[in-house]
């Protein structure tokens, strides 16, 4: 990964915006895709674009979302403690004891997860998993009067986890799902950018998808208004290279081992086709996924918008997801925007995407 990328990966990768609360990041991402874009812009959903070749055909979408998982404050008690419920699937236990950033008009407030020590529990609770319910945010505050002049009901949070670099070009982070898609995407369009190809590309930074499965989140709105032909979604799926890791049922995805194509569900064969030929042509190494009812990701909502959109999925093998510090290799990152830009090269408005 070219050293410019890399620090824009980790400017991605600090800046807080859990889903409904991606301004920060999404204004980063702009910023950065004004450097080469032919046009950048924002939906009233948060959608973050930009075009290469506008006019080309057949229109392309490179979607990856920039939302993270996160809390929400959602009581403040008259002993100044906060409690929170989550925003995105998270395991409880991998929050207890993290400190935290709370996001608020006045700027972020630091705290912490509490919970009651392991010295004052009765031996049964000591063997239960924690409960959401049961764990508080502790800002230091006096009493519910200081902590409401700091702190709204509503406020958003994340964990404040920041980047730490690791051997083998590896990284490890919060947000990684999915700044990372959001970075992919980007780069892609850039090395079009370079290198302009028939088509019209636009790489998305859609939002809300920790929490839009049932929505269809920034995504669905974002494909309703550019109407494309193409979609490829960049995601985060689980590496099965760790202890424990079920291939039989994950299938074997490995750090360093490239991209993870998608197949089945809402991925659509002749464009999985595409990009596995791509793929072996151009010697970049990937792994395929089953995905037998639905992905999880973006491209649910985006392959049945408007009239259906031909869509697929390239994802990128993530340690430790939806924790604290989820870790990817970053000559993955590279060879997923790599191949997605060599394929976009070879659309024509010839091409026939209905599966026979």
């Amino acid at each position: 990964m070219e050293p410019r990328s890399l620090e824009f990966l980790k400017r991605l990768l600090s800046l807080a915006g859990p889903s409904g609360y991606e301004a920060m990041p999404a204004q980063a991402w702009r910023e950065e895709a004004e450097t080469f874009a032919d046009r950048v812009w924002a939906d009233v959903a948060g959608n973050s674009f930009a075009a290469v070749n506008s006019d080309g055909e057949p229109r392309v979408m490179l979607a990856g979302h920039i939302d993270e998982i996160g809390l929400m404050v959602n009581h403040i008690d008259d002993d100044g403690f906060l409690y929170f419920s989550t925003i995105g699937g998270w395991d409880p236990e991998v929050v207890v004891g993290q400190r935290v950033e709370i996001l608020t008009l006045d700027g972020p407030v630091p705290g912490l997860i509490g919970k009651k020590a392991i010295h004052l529990q009765e031996k049964e609770d000591r063997e239960k998993a924690s409960k959401v319910k049961d764990l508080w945010i502790d800002i230091g505050a006096k009493d519910g009067e200081d902590a409401r002049r700091r702190v709204r009901v509503g406020d958003a949070a994340v964990l404040a986890a920041p980047v730490v670099e690791l051997s083998h070009d590896r990284i490890a982070s919060r947000s990684i799902d999915n700044r990372m898609g959001a970075l992919v995407a980007l780069e892609a369009l850039r090395r079009l950018a370079a290198d302009r190809p028939r088509a019209g590309v636009v790489a998305v930074a859609t939002t809300q998808e920790e929490i839009g499965l049932a929505s269809g989140g920034g995504a669905r709105s974002g494909a309703f208004g550019l109407d494309p032909k193409i979609a490829i979604v960049v995601d985060v799926t689980h590496a099965t290279d760790y202890p424990g890791a079920e291939k039989k049922g994950h299938g074997d995805h490995r750090l360093g081992g490239g991209p993870v194509l998608s197949r089945g569900s809402a991925v659509n064969p002749v464009l999985f086709q595409r990009l596995a030929d791509v793929a072996e042509r151009e010697k970049i190494s990937c792994s395929i996924e089953a995905a037998p009812s639905r992905t999880s990701t973006d491209a649910d909502s985006i392959v049945m918008a408007r009239a259906g959109i031909a869509t697929a999925l390239v994802s990128v093998p993530n340690r430790y997801m939806h924790s604290p510090n989820e870790m990817v290799a970053l000559e993955d990152l590279d060879r997923a925007a790599e191949l997605i830009a060599a394929t976009v090269r070879t659309f024509s408005t010839a091409d026939d995407f209905v599966p026979r």
